[in-house]
């Protein structure tokens, strides 16, 4: 059987490369970018550096910079109506999986139309948007490399999974400087976000060659260099290998999917705001724990590749060092409980039912090596508190 991979056309990768942003534009034939971004950017100077670097080779970029930390459908159509108003011809996305995964879908709605319910899976989205040119300044989501995007509707709290060859962007430029001045929180959730996407493409029922050498390659940048980010962020090297770990992590995942994690995961941030890569953080130990049995040998791989079990140790020997890798990790890096989080614990219990439904419909569940059932998944959740 074959795999198919989509990976953006270009790929500019290491030191300075969002520097090469107006030769990629010229490249693809575009010359009036919109960057769309959130205010952070703007306020660190990230945008400026963009606009100054175009400005150099008499390209003009205007900002959009009202993306918000989980995109919602009213978030994107204020994005829609500036893109279309202003004749753009590309999109430059600058920031992290927020602002990337907001520029994707308003590439879309600003060239079709329709509202982003429209888009959702399982519609697959082949039609091509504005191109984007994807400027990541974190490393965790991986989107500037996937065909997927996660908008929540604020009618209905439901965080919509919308999947498609038309989300990936054209062009990913990959700079690990724009990751050094990250906050600790920022540096511990992104990460172990890619993380999480690394180990799930690997375990993934999807799971194909090309997908799990990705995985395996990210799990080999990360899992070293996590905690070393984390605790100084100055630290290049580290950042650069994180950096281009959370990217591999992308294409993995992109090309094999997530699993139960993420699917458990969207609906304690639609609920509860919790920030994605955070949510995840908080279910990776359980979830690992839940299903091992089903896949020893993967999961084995998983912690060989991050260097916290040697070649030599069993499978058995080998996932319990993953398991206390994983809860220690989450112990170092301050990953706090729902009830540590501030989530009012009556009205987390009594959304677990609603929850687990969102979470086995999201589809994600039923690539994992142990597919759960609701009172599976609800009582996952009830470790969790």
């Amino acid at each position: 059987m074959s795999t198919q991979v989509i990976l953006p056309r270009i790929m500019q990768v290491g030191d300075g490369a969002s520097q090469d942003t107006p030769t990629v534009l010229a490249s693809l034939g575009c010359t009036r970018p919109l960057i769309i971004t959130d205010k952070m950017m703007v306020e660190l100077g990230y945008a400026g550096r963009i606009q100054k670097c175009l400005a150099e080779h008499q390209v003009s970029a205007d900002v959009f910079a009202d993306t918000v930390p989980e995109p919602t459908v009213r978030s994107i159509q204020a994005g829609v109506d500036i893109t279309r108003d202003g004749d753009y011809d590309c999109i430059i996305a600058l920031g992290g999986g927020s602002p990337i995964d907001s520029a994707k879908a308003i590439a879309i709605l600003a060239r079709h139309g329709g509202t982003m319910q429209d888009y959702k899976f399982p519609r697959m989205v082949i039609e091509a948007g504005l191109p984007i040119i994807a400027i990541p300044t974190t490393a965790g989501t991986g989107s500037e490399v996937t065909r997927f995007t996660i908008i929540t509707d604020e009618t209905s709290d439901e965080k919509m999974l919308c999947v498609g060859i038309g989300f990936m962007p054209v062009a990913a430029l990959i700079d690990f400087n724009l990751t050094l001045s990250l906050p600790p929180r920022i540096t511990a959730d992104t990460g172990i976000d890619a993380l999480t996407h690394a180990m799930e493409a690997y375990v993934s029922k999807k799971a194909n060659p090309y997908s799990d050498s990705q995985a395996l390659s990210a799990m080999r940048l990360i899992g070293p260099n996590l905690r070393r980010a984390y605790h100084e962020g100055s630290d290049r090297e580290a950042r650069e290998a994180m950096m281009l770990g959370s990217t591999l992590a992308g294409v993995a995942f992109s090309n094999a999917s997530v699993a139960l994690v993420h699917g458990m995961s969207r609906p304690i941030g639609a609920a509860f705001h919790v920030p994605h890569g955070l949510s995840n953080a908080m279910l990776l130990p359980s979830v690992t724990a839940f299903s091992i049995p089903a896949a020893p040998g993967r999961y084995a791989d998983c912690a060989r590749a991050m260097g916290v079990a040697r070649e030599q140790d069993s499978d058995e020997q080998a996932n319990h060092k993953l398991l206390q890798e994983l809860i220690a990790l989450n112990a170092e890096l301050k990953v706090p409980t729902p009830a540590q989080f501030g989530i009012e614990r009556q009205a987390f219990f009594d959304l677990l039912p609603t929850m687990a439904e969102q979470a086995l419909a999201s589809g994600s569940p039923n690539n994992n090596p142990r597919v759960p059932s609701a009172d599976d998944v609800i009582e996952i959740y009830q470790q969790l508190w």
